[in-house]
């Protein structure tokens, strides 16, 4: 029988494992060896031990870059993220306390989120400028109806 330092000592070599990973398939093997390790040692979400009932919540994202940046923040914040079959890419779940949505995770993702896309915009617009066209100027607004859509509509 193991002691409770050993199974520390094991979580802590896994979790190494977990974060040296180079394929899905071994994340998730090192991601389930760390859960029945916990289960076995006992630990509990913080939330749970404080009172805070643990639901799942579902979390739609609207670009890849915040969707990296929240994936990244919850597996930091030691909450494991997933999706459902059939569940849009954009979409993920968390198993996790309201109490830790609205004091943690959403807060400090929402800060990150604005500079992420504060600096992926003016990153955007640099090169654009450098490489394309340096005039940064709105579309033209031009009165009247438009005309036939002989051209077609395209969207980006």
């Amino acid at each position: 029988m193991t002691n409770d330092q050993q199974i520390r000592d094991k979580l802590a070599k896994i979790k190494a494992l977990f974060q040296g990973a180079t394929t899905a398939g071994e994340r998730h093997a090192a991601q389930a060896a760390i859960d029945r390790l916990q289960q076995r040692i006992g630990v509990v979400p913080e939330a749970a031990a404080a009172g805070h009932p643990v639901v799942e919540y579902r979390f739609s994202l609207n670009n890849p870059w915040s969707l990296r940046l929240f994936l990244a923040l919850c597996r930091s914040l030691g909450y494991r993220p997933y999706r459902h079959h059939r569940m849009r890419r954009t979409s993920v779940c968390v198993m996790i306390s309201k109490h830790d949505v609205d004091t943690r995770l959403w807060p400090e993702y929402l800060e990150m989120d604005s500079v992420l896309t504060e600096y992926l915009g003016e990153l955007a617009d640099h090169i654009i400028a450098d490489c394309i066209n340096p005039d940064r100027s709105d579309a033209e607004v031009v009165a009247g109806l438009p005309g036939p859509a002989a051209s077609g509509e395209l969207q980006g």
